[in-house]
């Protein structure tokens, strides 16, 4: 009995493991994919509902990159008006704290935003198999691209993206978000090769809004020139 008592103790002053984490007798084996992590919110029964503030918590040191990717990916696909600016607001939050080093925080309006376990549960199902697609692509290496200090420039980048994402630009909101969006994978799973990509689109971004900046620009002014002839 002394000696099941002592066990009961020392069994008290373990670590719980870590929900990053898939374990084996004890051991860390390797980091949880996103899409796990979100199986695993999905299927928590304690839960009744699922907040933003929620993922933020389970991502841990990789929540930038979770939450980047939850406000950008809906936006690569062609969205109802607004939608970008709504969603785009988050980014600049986010992408403004990476650039300066800073731990992830959103306004408490955004992060206890949130839906029944059930409505996430199917958002899941339906999100789950193209994420663990994506997830297949990507793995460590280059990694020294995804931390400080290249991680700051990654903020700066997405700022920039993020800033676009929520100006009323047409066809202003696709590239900015599939960029925001690689960058976001690379630093979930630490692949400099996303890195190089994200800044590729980021290239093309700049070159597709500036065209269209200036494009809008000559009409305004043909417009403008017209009305007084």
């Amino acid at each position: 009995m002394q000696g099941q008592a002592d066990d009961d103790s020392g069994s008290n002053d373990e670590e719980p493991p870590s929900p990053r984490f898939k374990r084996r007798r004890g051991r860390k084996v390797r980091r949880l994919h996103f899409s796990e992590i979100l199986a695993d919110l999905a299927n928590d029964e304690d839960r009744e509902r699922i907040s933003v503030g929620d993922l933020l918590i389970a991502m841990g040191d990789r929540a930038f990159g979770a939450l980047m990717l939850v406000f950008a990916l809906p936006n690569v696909i062609p969205t109802p008006p607004g939608t970008s600016a709504i969603l785009g607001a988050p980014l600049v939050f986010l992408a403004a704290q990476m650039m300066f080093g800073q731990r992830p925080w959103l306004p408490k309006v955004i992060a206890a935003r949130s839906m029944t376990r059930v409505d996430f549960a199917a958002l899941v199902d339906r999100l789950g198999p193209w994420l663990a697609r994506a997830e297949k692509l990507l793995k460590p290496r280059l990694s020294a691209l995804t931390v400080q200090p290249a991680e700051n420039v990654i903020g700066l980048l997405c700022l920039i993206m993020a800033i676009i994402l929520v100006l009323p630009i047409p066809l202003g909101n696709i590239l900015p978000a599939l960029a925001i969006s690689m960058f976001a994978f690379a630093i979930l799973e630490r692949d400099g090769v996303w890195v190089i990509l994200g800044t590729s689109v980021f290239a093309l971004t700049l070159f597709v809004v500036g065209g269209v900046v200036y494009a809008l620009f000559k009409a305004a002014v043909f417009l403008f020139n017209k009305s007084f002839e």
